[in-house]
């Protein structure tokens, strides 16, 4: 792919993530409008609203994988990894605003309960190694978390991802740490 027709791209992308995240109807044309091309450029690429949607998940659910691969979930510290994974996922949220859960692709959605697995696993490791209280309701701490990274990453775009993450890690503790 030449470099313009991948910065077309990248700008289309995100471009439909920030304007379907504020309305689920918004209309390719006007996608193509807000990112600076042609809408026949995006035709060119997308044959369907649909498939322009499906485009815009992909590459969220992308950046959401390469997050917890690098947070180390498994292998590093469950602060260390719970840090990481907030700072990183704050990022991603913000450059990727849509709701995945929304999304109609079953290989999408196969895609993101792989990742809630991974969540979920990861704080039964935090659990383990008294970091989480035990005790608590299944899937509590990963939805609290969820809950926290999204509040940090939409209603609070005033913090730095840092600071978000940090916000995160604390009330998550607090929260749920040990008593």
């Amino acid at each position: 792919m030449r470099a313009d027709a991948a910065r077309n791209l990248e700008a289309v992308l995100q471009t439909g993530a920030r304007l379907l995240a504020r309305d689920p109807g918004t209309s390719i044309a006007a996608i193509a409008a807000a990112a600076g091309v042609d809408r026949r450029t995006v035709y060119r690429r997308f044959e369907t609203r649909e498939a322009l949607m499906a485009a815009v998940y992909a590459a969220k659910l992308d950046a959401c994988e390469k997050v917890v691969a690098e947070a180390r979930l498994t292998e590093a510290p469950v602060m260390v990894a719970l840090h990481r994974y907030a700072e990183g996922i704050i990022t991603v949220s913000r450059r990727w605003p849509v709701d995945v859960r929304q999304m109609r692709d079953e290989a999408a959605a196969a895609r993101l309960c792989r990742l809630i697995g991974q969540l979920d696993a990861f704080m039964d490791r935090a659990v383990r190694e008294s970091v989480i209280r035990p005790g608590l309701p299944l899937r509590w701490a990963r939805s609290q978390l969820i809950h926290l990274t999204n509040i940090a990453s939409h209603e609070m775009p005033e913090l730095t991802t840092a600071q978000g993450a940090d916000m995160v890690v604390h009330s998550l503790i607090t929260g749920l740490g040990p008593a």
